[in-house]
């Protein structure tokens, strides 16, 4: 199995492949109780992989409703009894262990799984002892914000507010104002007083719209070499174009088909995602 290259630029969705999940599905089933353990995509995951994670007793979660759903499977219910003892969050380890610390989890409930490596570089102490599993996966863009571009902004506006998106690692998060999703940056954005100077980390197309919208406030991306996100700009204005000319002329360009057995378990995976939200 070639995996990628986790330190490379490769989209999050890449980070993990069903091949590398299930070989981590087997390997802890050596050293715990997989029945135990409930797996959770990130939205920006393969069909296949939320196919996994429906089979599996899990769930997909995105960056807005990322708590809800790890309360979902580590909160007692009412009967007193978790869904699972364990989460294997992947691809993205930021999100998962920034949403762990939200929950009141500390750094020793929580290992990294290297993919790389057998049992994901793990010994079984670690993984006995381990609350959140999380996938060595990150965003190419927001693994690129650190604590000196936050110190840099306050520095030149000690009175800014500086925005954090949970992909980010926890050590840049700790320094935010506001830690939220696309979607709670620019909620922030739109109620913060006219006048304000505000530092996002974040993909920079979203910062420039947000500049571009509100005029009145001074927004600037946190990261001086604005690396924009590739993977997301694979989805420009000509391509766009392209198919919806297509669909005009009654032909279908890149149409994309899931077998039957994957759309199934990944809609189950989906459907608990919008019933625990």
């Amino acid at each position: 199995m070639l995996l990628p290259d986790l330190n490379a630029g490769c989209s999050m969705a890449d980070m993990a492949d069903i091949d590398a999940v299930e070989e981590a599905w087997d390997a802890l089933a050596t050293v715990t109780d997989v029945e135990r353990i409930v797996p959770i995509t990130y939205m920006n995951s393969s069909a296949a992989l939320k196919a996994f994670v429906g089979a599996h007793g899990g769930a997909v979660c995105t960056s807005s409703n990322a708590r809800a759903v790890l309360t979902w499977a580590l909160d007692p219910d009412r009967t007193g009894q978790a869904i699972g003892d364990k989460v294997l969050f992947f691809p993205d380890q930021h999100l998962g262990r920034n949403t762990g610390f939200q929950l009141g989890y500390g750094a020793g409930d929580m290992a990294v799984w290297n993919p790389r490596f057998a049992l994901g570089g793990l010994d079984d102490a670690e993984v006995k002892a381990a609350t959140l599993l999380l996938w060595k996966g990150h965003c190419s863009v927001h693994q690129r914000f650190r604590p000196e571009h936050v110190a840099a902004f306050r520095a030149e506006h000690p009175d800014g507010i500086v925005l954090i998106h949970p992909e980010c690692a926890h050590d840049v998060v700790e320094l935010a104002d506001e830690v939220g999703s696309t979607d709670a940056i620019i909620r922030a954005v739109e109620t913060a007083p006219r006048g304000s100077v505000i530092g996002i980390a974040t993909e920079i197309h979203l910062v420039k719209r947000l500049a571009d919208t509100h005029p009145d406030k001074q927004i600037s991306c946190l990261d001086p070499l604005v690396c924009p996100c590739s993977t997301m700009f694979r989805i420009d204005a000509p391509h766009l174009a392209w198919i919806l000319e297509g669909l005009v002329e009654g032909e279908v360009r890149n149409r994309i088909t899931v077998d039957p057995d994957t759309a199934r378990w990944a809609r189950v995976a989906l459907e608990r995602m919008l019933a625990i939200t």
